[in-house]
């Protein structure tokens, strides 16, 4: 009688045991939230200013007058049938354009000239090409405006020696985006630098030493060898660089506020001008939206560059990989149908 209560406890007492060793203990339980936890509070902090855009470019609201009436598109259809809009356009493009052509392929030779010496002066360059990345935009166009000033400015003077006066730089139409631009390059080429320079020293040795034993040029391992498997990191330095240039406003400002006319009007300054200086909120978040809109698209496609650039420099083939996440999305999508069903 005693052993079969002895095995009956035993029984009660390895069900229990076996219940709660299949019981998951809450911290487990809630880790996974509270990882995703932030994400999700980034997520929505973006989400909500970028709603709030939309609804308010839809109204007539001001600072002046913030209970406002709903109008539908009337903003969006002015601003796609004003002139300021396609010149604000044009200038983005082109701003964006010379800016990060001029600093990707500075970037890239500077960053091979450095990454192809280990001298004391290489050394001392590559501290040396920090320092413009310590200054802020404006006041690295402050220093700009110094060095280029009649009378006191050092590239002026220059310029004087070699028979070249009166050069306008920002106040004259012809050379307000060269400036500008100048100014850009300085100001952001050196981080273009270390992008590619970390490229190029994480670059294996072995490719390069088989190549010497064959007799391969300089130009031959460049083209070949060296900006293949550097394409990611330029890539990457391409996106970031071109996102900015897009968005580009405290260097454009500080230097003219957009001029001289509407030479340098941005979509950034236009949108600024438009909501802060006439006052004319709504009106200036169409703008903010199609700036969005374009550095999005710019973003999605150097992205996917960049992600078949890694297949590539891992040796797999890109119509493969391409292949498997089509069926992968396929199969997902497949059995979740199923199992809706099967609820």
């Amino acid at each position: 009688m005693g052993l079969n209560k002895n095995k009956a406890t035993n029984k009660e007492g390895g069900a229990a045991l076996a219940t709660d060793l299949n019981v998951v203990p809450l911290k487990n339980r809630i880790r996974p939230y509270l990882i995703v936890a932030p994400a999700l509070l980034i997520t929505i902090g973006i989400l909500i200013p970028f709603g709030m855009a939309i609804y308010y470019s839809l109204t007539t609201y001001t600072f002046r007058r913030p209970i406002a009436d709903f109008v539908w598109f009337r903003n969006w259809i002015r601003m796609f049938q004003a002139k300021d809009f396609w010149n604000a356009v044009w200038v983005t493009v082109r701003y964006a354009f010379w800016a990060t052509l001029v600093e990707m392929l500075l970037g890239l030779g500077i960053a091979m000239l450095l990454g192809n010496t280990n001298n004391r002066f290489s050394r001392i360059l590559r501290v040396a090409l920090i320092f413009p990345l310590m200054v802020a935009p404006v006041i690295g166009t402050i220093i700009w405006q110094l060095m280029l000033s009649h009378g006191v400015g050092i590239i002026d003077k220059f310029l004087n020696l070699l028979g070249i006066y009166g050069m306008q730089w920002g106040a004259s139409k012809k050379t307000a985006m060269l400036t500008v631009v100048m100014i850009d390059v300085w100001v952001n080429c050196p981080f273009v630098i270390i992008l590619i320079l970390a490229g190029i020293q994480s670059l294996p040795k072995s490719p390069f030493e088989s190549a010497k034993i064959d007799g391969g040029s300089g130009w031959f391992n460049f083209m070949n060898l060296t900006l293949p498997m550097l394409k990611p990191s330029i890539l990457i330095a391409l996106l970031f660089r071109l996102m900015a240039a897009l968005q580009e406003f405290g260097i454009i400002f500080s230097l003219t506020k957009g001029g001289p006319g509407d030479t340098l009007m941005s979509l950034s300054v236009t949108a600024y001008t438009t909501g802060y200086m006439y006052q004319k909120f709504s009106n200036a978040l169409p703008y903010i939206l199609v700036l969005w809109y374009i550095v999005n698209k710019c973003a999605s496609f150097i992205v996917e560059k960049w992600r078949i650039s890694q297949y590539q420099a891992a040796g797999k083939d890109v119509e493969v990989e391409k292949k498997q996440r089509f069926w992968h999305k396929f199969i997902k999508s497949k059995d979740a149908g199923s199992a809706a069903k099967g609820a």
